[in-house]
């Protein structure tokens, strides 16, 4: 091979490279945020459940203050 040549398969392989690296930052990522997502549907599943239970009545069905 010439000197062009090898310089340019160097180089592309310097970029596939590369590209491999980002490739598996990125999946990371990925799966962090799957992660994150299926907690937080999990609290989120938890706070509707204890809102369910804490909901306020409509003033209608209130009793009034033993004052009254």
């Amino acid at each position: 091979m010439t000197d062009s040549i090898d310089e340019r398969l160097i180089n592309i392989e310097l970029m596939l490279t590369e590209q491999q690296r980002m490739l598996d930052d990125l999946n990371e990522v990925i799966i962090n945020q799957g992660k994150e997502i299926d907690a937080l549907k999990k609290e989120n599943a938890l706070l509707k459940t204890l809102l369910e239970r804490e909901t306020v009545k409509p003033l209608s069905e209130e009793t009034p203050p033993p004052h009254y």
